[in-house]
């Protein structure tokens, strides 16, 4: 398959607002040590047209912020995201989204959609904007998205508080579709939402994808929903991506340890005479964003670490099959 997204060493750092304490001190004359989060960290991937690419890790890790960055909603502040070979991002001075082909869901359906505006205006606000529809038929064209998303006619003049949070996340999917993109950035769409919901949601994507021909790219940390949406997998821990390839054969031969330390901590049920219910948890914490640890930053956690490992940062090597570390496990 072609590529349809490319990004090429891209990094997004974020330096947060002083704190009260932090501004009177420096207006005292005091020195303030400048914090900055390092939140994605020189990642190179590639979307294929027409695949779902799954993007999973611990949170905290930088999935979310390389989703928006891909979207278009934060400016990398090093490297570039591509669509069709065309930047995702404009290049004036002050960033802005230069394409319409990329749409986001986020996690929370009820904070993204506005209480204020009724459902139908909501869905038809944007294609309005640009051009995709007239005002005289943007309530049938909103109409349209609901019901291909399952949701009833009478939706559009509803207001958010009146659904269920797994009709909030179909009413935000229309939103994204009524923009007509080619690409659509799913960020935890069902982490929200009860277990039976989630499936319904899940199989909603993959309905929509093979009737509009839809590229994906999944997020979440959950491993089971993304081994059944995705048709390739990229493993990230602290802003790096350490491993991807197709999704069957990451799961059946981990290469990374991460990535094996992600599937042993998912709870697994042994059936037998004891039947009884076993996981190994990750040991250890996710290092701060604010200070990774020089060379592999899974080092201070990975169980088969050695002295390279601290010194000095892998590199993604591969292509169907690609890892990040110095010591991969065996294939």
């Amino acid at each position: 398959m072609t590529p349809l997204i490319v990004v090429d060493r891209v990094s997004k750092r974020f330096r947060p607002s002083l704190s009260l304490g932090e501004k009177i001190a420096a207006g005292l004359g005091s020195p303030v040590e400048t914090r900055t989060v390092h939140a994605v960290d020189h990642v190179s991937l590639v979307i294929r047209k027409g695949e779902v690419l799954g993007l999973v890790g611990e949170s905290g890790c930088g999935k979310s912020t390389l989703g928006r960055v891909i979207a278009g909603i934060h400016p990398p502040s090093e490297g570039a995201a591509r669509i069709d070979g065309e930047p995702i991002m404009s290049d004036a001075r002050t960033p802005v989204k230069a394409t319409t082909r990329i749409q986001m869901i986020f996690q929370d359906p009820f904070a993204s959609l506005d209480p204020r505006i009724r459902i139908g205006e909501t869905i038809a606000e944007g294609p309005i904007a640009h051009g995709l529809v007239s005002k005289g038929k943007a309530a049938a064209y909103a109409g349209e998205w609901l019901r291909r998303v399952g949701m009833p006619a009478d939706a559009a003049g509803r207001f958010p508080h009146q659904f269920s949070g797994g009709q909030r996340q179909r009413i935000a999917i229309a939103r994204a579709l009524a923009m007509q993109p080619d690409v659509l950035i799913c960020d935890e769409p069902v982490a929200s939402l009860d277990v039976s919901i989630q499936a319904q949601i899940v199989n909603l994507f993959l309905q929509l994808r093979r009737e509009l021909g839809l590229t994906m790219l999944f997020i979440s940390h959950d491993l089971g929903v993304v081994r059944h949406i995705s048709d390739r997998i990229a493993v990230m821990y602290l802003g790096r991506i350490v491993e991807t390839g197709p999704s069957a054969e990451v799961y059946a031969r981990p290469r990374h340890p991460y990535t094996r330390a992600l599937l042993d901590s998912v709870p697994k049920l042994v059936t037998g005479a004891d039947e009884m219910v076993t996981f190994k948890p990750i040991m250890g914490e996710l290092p701060s964003p604010l200070s990774p640890p020089p060379g592999c930053h899974f080092h201070l956690r990975c169980p088969k670490v050695q002295p390279l490992c601290k010194a000095e940062a892998p590199t993604l090597v591969g292509e169907a099959r690609a890892v990040a570390c110095h010591f991969p496990l065996p294939d």
